[in-house]
């Protein structure tokens, strides 16, 4: 059965293949070898079947030549994008960290105008105390005296008038000579009179000139005080919006980090204490509401300046790094950091003031030091290489505390670096990217 399906195959394949004999001569002789249709299609298949591996094992290695060229250089463009967008973001920070020396000095400016208009003010007020107090004085001398010559003027009518009586009815020439006498006196008394009036007129005209003096006087001051005050509220504004947002961006709540911040720095006196100008013990003036609302904000903004260096808005590592590793799911693993590669020995600093509750090895992290600052913040630097810090120690922001290392489960040279508010962790990145703004 076996060898007639075989005899059928090569009758059928003989017109494609036909019968071939190969012969092979050696010393001992000539042999030959039959090669049936059936034996030479196989040949064929099988010659073709290699060719056809050959060609697309060539065309796979090909396009997986190709394919790495490309993943290359994509892997480079990468890394160039990423490059570029690091020295972007140290440009950024360079230019919010001049913006922030910009905003000090114009709060500093700020608060030396608030000095010198509070000075302006108080003698302003005392200036007007005293013009007040001396218009007073000159109005009752005023009416004192016309008084006094409506008197003297209604007095001499009824002498003159007694004299040309009794000068009529005299007899004799004595009564006549007193009666001149009379009127001789109460004529000299009539003149030195008119020249009070004219001499009181006189003083009332030139405080009048002087009232209307100091109200123009009081009114160039009031338009520079103006001035002023639009100067320090547009400073105040531009000076408080990017700190609002910094705080704004961090997620937590800035009205209890800034009460907070309040009840600690509780002081009263200087340049913010707020002005109380009321002379008649009613509510405080426009301007001295207006003066107290400027010195609010510059409250304000100096609690912002205190809370910034107690929260971690500062970078650990501030040259010669890159990001590798940001905050999330990592490999099936929660990453709960942000990590900074950088060569062994690189300074590592604290990015607010706060106290070391924790410096020595620790597990899958290495060498790890952990810095309590407040409002419940902590945070975290993990392989370091060297530490100069000790538990207990307080440290203020931009100090160093150690060296970027490779201790503990790590792939290479690089910081771990960690933030936690009320033991939850929270991605760095949210405060760094507020402090851009800003620092």
């Amino acid at each position: 059965m076996h060898n007639r399906l075989i005899t059928k195959t090569n009758h059928l394949l003989e017109r494609a293949f036909p019968e071939q004999h190969l012969f092979l001569r050696s010393e001992d002789g000539t042999r030959f070898i039959r090669l049936s249709p059936l034996t030479q299609a196989i040949g064929w298949t099988g010659s073709a079947a290699f060719f056809a591996w050959s060609i697309i094992a060539t065309a796979v290695l090909l396009m997986d030549s190709i394919g790495s060229g490309n993943l290359r250089d994509q892997a480079q463009r990468d890394k160039q994008l990423y490059e570029l967008r690091v020295q972007t973001l140290s440009d950024e920070r360079d230019a919010r960290s001049s913006e922030a020396i910009a905003a000090q000095e114009r709060f500093n400016l700020a608060l030396s105008q608030i000095s010198v208009m509070q000075s302006e003010l108080l003698a302003s007020e005392e200036r007007r105390r005293e013009l007040e107090t001396g218009i007073g004085v000159i109005q009752s001398t005023l009416r004192r005296t016309i008084g006094e010559r409506d008197l003297a003027k209604g007095s001499l009518e009824d002498v003159l008038a007694e004299a040309r009586e009794n000068a009529e009815n005299a007899l004799t020439g004595a009564t006549a000579a007193a009666d001149n006498a009379t009127l001789t006196f109460m004529t000299e008394e009539l003149t030195r009179t008119a020249a009070e009036r004219d001499k009181v007129a006189a003083n009332a005209a030139e405080a009048e000139r002087f009232a209307q003096d100091m109200v123009y006087e009081a009114r160039l001051r009031e338009e520079r005080n103006d001035q002023i005050f639009r100067q320090l509220e547009d400073a105040v504004s531009i000076s408080l919006e990017p700190l609002d947002k910094m705080f704004a961006k961090s997620g937590m709540s800035v009205d209890s980090i800034l009460g907070q911040i309040r009840r600690g720095y509780s002081g009263q006196g200087g340049p913010l204490t707020p002005l109380i100008l009321s002379t008649s013990g009613g509510a405080p003036d426009p301007d001295t509401e207006r003066a107290n609302r400027i010195l609010g904000e510059l409250d304000r903004m100096n609690l912002y300046r205190i809370a910034a260096q107690k929260m971690p808005f500062g970078m650990p590592v501030k040259s010669g790094f890159r990001f590798t590793s940001g905050f999330g799911k990592r490999w099936g693993r929660m990453h709960n950091g942000t990590d900074f590669a950088a060569p062994i020995g690189t300074p590592v600093y604290a990015p607010a003031d706060g106290v070391v509750v924790h410096a020595g090895w620790s597990s899958g992290y290495g060498r790890l030091i952990k810095i309590q600052h407040e409002f419940g913040v902590e945070t975290r630097y993990a392989h370091l290489s060297r530490m100069t810090v000790q538990k207990g120690q307080r440290v203020s922001r931009g100090e160093r505390i150690g060296d970027i290392g490779n201790s503990g489960r790590s792939t290479g040279p690089h910081l771990h670096y960690e933030v936690r508010v009320g033991g939850r962790p929270i991605n760095p990145m949210i405060y760094i990217k507020a402090a851009r703004d800003v620092f």
